[in-house]
């Protein structure tokens, strides 16, 4: 598969390489053919149409040419750089950023991996990870099968290119859509940049835009930097001291959330104390 174009950015790691198609099935599943060669790491890969895009669940879903920004991006972490949780915040708050620079809007983040504009999602996110030992792919989504790295990065020297893992993070940020157009694909919950701006935005300008702020964060991380990542996370998610609804593969959980960091999440129950969980076992925090 031969891409339309290919961008050559002036990246520390992400968008060096930028291969741009007019249409492909997945631009994960694209990704995914470049992860036998850590060289390709911070590779992009860029579609104005997708006609068999994943998302959560192995949900399929088609989005019209020229209306949204499909990407996916292939990396190679060190094993410290390797938990859902924390691959997930980087891309969602890269979103963010992207977002009120391209329109001034603050977004919010919907736990595990959706951005809002006013209460409707604009962008979904999915992260797949690939071990080259057994080639096979597994998709991590923040489920309970997860297996997570215990410990983040703490100094710039434990940053370096991972030979036998790749991860690809599929990201769909709708930037054209129209209230019709999600209505007819059943989507009313959706929602688009152009939806709260009255204004139809270049695709390709806010994809460029969405390159350089993941390399950005990205280099944030690569300079052990996790804390203004997990701030930024946390303020975007914006539940902190509410009550609130864990949902986790064995049940609900209700109560006051405490905490929300990459290691932990704390749940204060009235009147029976606190209980933690890994970021990475929840499914979803909701306001109650």
């Amino acid at each position: 598969m031969t891409p339309r174009e290919e961008w050559k950015l002036p990246s520390r790691h992400i968008g060096r390489r930028v291969q741009v198609f007019d249409q492909v099935g997945s631009t994960s599943t694209r990704a995914a053919e470049l992860a036998d060669d850590p060289g390709n790491h911070g590779m992009v890969i860029l579609a104005g149409e997708q006609t068999a895009g994943r998302g959560q669940h192995g949900r399929t879903w088609h989005t019209p040419p020229g209306r949204a920004v499909l990407m996916s991006v292939l990396l190679f972490p060190p094993p410290a750089l390797r938990r859902p949780a924390l691959l997930t915040a980087w891309a969602a708050v890269s979103v963010c950023e992207t977002i009120r620079q391209a329109t001034g809007l603050q977004a919010k983040i919907k736990w595990p991996n959706d951005v809002l504009l006013h209460g409707r999602k604009v962008c979904g996110i999915l992260i797949e990870s690939k071990t080259r030992a057994t080639e096979s792919t597994e998709n991590t989504e923040n489920e309970a099968s997860v297996h997570s790295v215990s410990s983040v990065a703490k100094q710039t020297s434990d940053f370096e290119f991972s030979q036998d893992f790749a991860v690809v993070v599929g990201i769909g940020l709708n930037v054209n859509q129209t209230t019709q157009e999600f209505e007819k694909a059943g989507l009313p919950q959706a929602g688009s940049l152009s939806l709260f701006t009255n204004q139809i935005l270049d695709a390709p300008t806010v994809a460029r835009l969405l390159v350089d702020c993941l390399d950005e964060e990205y280099d944030r991380l690569a300079r052990g930097d996790l804390a203004g990542l997990e701030s930024c996370w946390k303020w975007h998610i914006g539940l902190l001291g509410k009550q609130v609804a864990v949902a986790c593969p064995e049940g609900k959980h209700w109560g006051r959330l405490r905490e929300l960091t990459f290691d932990e999440v704390q749940l204060e129950k009235d009147g029976l104390g606190s209980v933690r969980f890994v970021p990475e076992m929840i499914q979803h925090i909701e306001p109650a």
